[in-house]
């Protein structure tokens, strides 16, 4: 998966077809987080950072059932909705706000380009 183009606050990550349904592809950030790109069964996708709370396992790699993702290291089951870990277990990841529109997938650009410390502060 690689960024394509910039469209106002949301960047172009490609169209929808290139992530088949039940699986993931991630998004190298520079400077940022990797994040995981999840195309459901049910036709609808989500994006989070591409680590387990647990033991950053890479949630890109893990098996998608229904809204839910099971982290490939140890079993942990994290919504893709709103990045908790489900169950007995703690923690939370990060969640990319994600938009689906003409068959393209865009992500909020201020969730996946880190803006510089300098920038924040002018």
């Amino acid at each position: 998966m690689s960024l394509n183009t910039q469209v106002g606050t949301w960047l172009d990550i490609g169209p929808v077809d290139q992530i088949s349904p039940g699986n993931a592809r991630t998004l190298p950030v520079r400077g940022g987080e990797e994040i995981a790109i999840f195309h459901t069964q049910d036709n609808q996708f989500y994006a989070l950072v591409n680590k387990c709370p647990h033991k950053q396992g890479p949630l890109s790699q893990g098996i998608v059932h229904g809204s839910v993702v099971a982290c490939p290291l140890h079993n942990w089951n994290i919504s893709l909705k709103t990045g908790k870990a489900l169950g007995n277990d703690e923690g939370c990841v990060p969640t990319i706000p994600l938009k689906v529109e003409a068959g393209r997938i865009f992500l909020l650009r201020e969730a996946v380009i880190p803006v510089p410390t300098e920038a924040k502060a002018a």
